[in-house]
């Protein structure tokens, strides 16, 4: 029989908690994971209350403090040792649970992933990966948010890490890895491009050279790889510009009698179309590159995402990542 995987799950994180944090891990309870609610216990019971779940599969674990998105991301995880995050942290650290979920502080979260749980073996910097939507499906986007002052050294790295990801936990045989530059020649870009390239071409992975701002919607590549300033700023006008695309859509449709009318034969298209759009399909963005998986949630995740996070990570860990990284990057 299969050893049971366990998930520690940030209650208090997010804008939507502890509420749709904990339906969400009802929807994704089954007989093969444990799921352990971290967080202000009454506040938990009360929730849990709600529903109708298998003591067996969801427990809590008290934690009296919340790190809130106000608070300095260092600071909290070194003063607020009792908070939800920090206390879901250390249970990972010290094993005690194979992933931990949160959908709180981004910069928390990242701070207290490396001091709290450590780099992998071999690992010079993790990196947060969050899939985006582009015409034939999505991407990985790796770095968006952890080394904003990256070196070469840390993009090759994160190339292979995205790689092995894709690969094992969506099913992309010989991911396509791309770099973000301003041009598609090797000699574009400054400094950390030019050298990246190099680099990226001795790996051992499917490296098909730079990619454009405008080809990273059109699906070009499976693994997109930048420092976290640029990944940032892809992933805000990602998200920016599906919202604003839809509510151009929306405005347009409702304009004039025949408009709406081919709104309405057309609804099913349209619902098909957003949910290609939707964060609440892909889970979370892994932190990649540490010795145990911690996954980031979007901050105003709904249950249905908490869902898809849970089973992001219970694949994650059934398909060995961790170990399939370090293997990877100490060859």
């Amino acid at each position: 029989m299969a050893e049971k995987i366990i998930i520690a799950l940030d209650a208090m994180g997010g804008d939507n908690a502890p509420s749709e944090i904990v339906k969400g891990a009802v929807a994704a309870a089954n007989e093969d994971i444990k799921i352990i609610l971290v967080g202000d216990e009454n506040q938990i019971k009360n929730e849990l209350s709600k529903y109708d779940y298998d003591p067996s599969q969801i427990s809590i674990h008290h934690a009296s403090e919340v790190i809130s998105m106000e608070d300095s991301p260092v600071a909290a995880i070194r003063k607020k040792k009792d908070s939800s995050m920090v206390v879901g942290l250390k249970l990972l650290k010290e094993k005690e649970v194979d992933t931990f979920i949160s959908a709180g502080s981004t910069g928390a979260l990242l701070a207290g992933g490396t001091f709290l749980v450590g780099r992998a073996k071999g690992i010079e910097r993790p990196a947060l990966a969050p899939l985006i939507p582009n015409n034939k499906g999505f991407s990985l986007l790796i770095d968006c948010g952890a080394n904003m002052d990256a070196k070469p050294a840390y993009l090759a790295q994160f190339a292979q890490m995205g790689s092995i990801y894709m690969e094992s936990v969506m099913g992309i045989k010989s991911p396509k890895v791309a770099l973000v530059n301003v041009g598609a020649e090797a000699e574009k870009g400054n400094q950390l491009t030019k050298e990246a390239f190099s680099l990226l071409e001795e790996l051992d992975i499917n490296f098909i050279g730079n990619i454009e701002g405008r080809d990273i919607p059109m699906g070009l590549a499976d693994v997109i790889v930048c420092d976290a300033f640029t990944g940032n700023v892809i992933l805000k006008h990602t998200e920016g510009l599906g919202l604003a695309l839809f509510n151009i859509i929306k405005e347009e449709l409702m304009k004039d009698t025949l408009s709406k009318i081919g709104a309405l034969l057309s609804k099913s298209a349209y619902k098909r179309v957003k949910r290609r759009f939707d964060y609440t399909e892909y889970g979370g963005a892994p932190m990649l590159g540490l010795q145990g998986l911690v996954v980031k949630a979007h901050g105003s995740s709904n249950a249905k995402a908490i869902k898809s996070a849970i089973e992001q990570a219970v694949k994650f860990k059934k398909e060995k990542i961790v170990e399939k990284i370090e293997e990877k990057i100490n060859q």
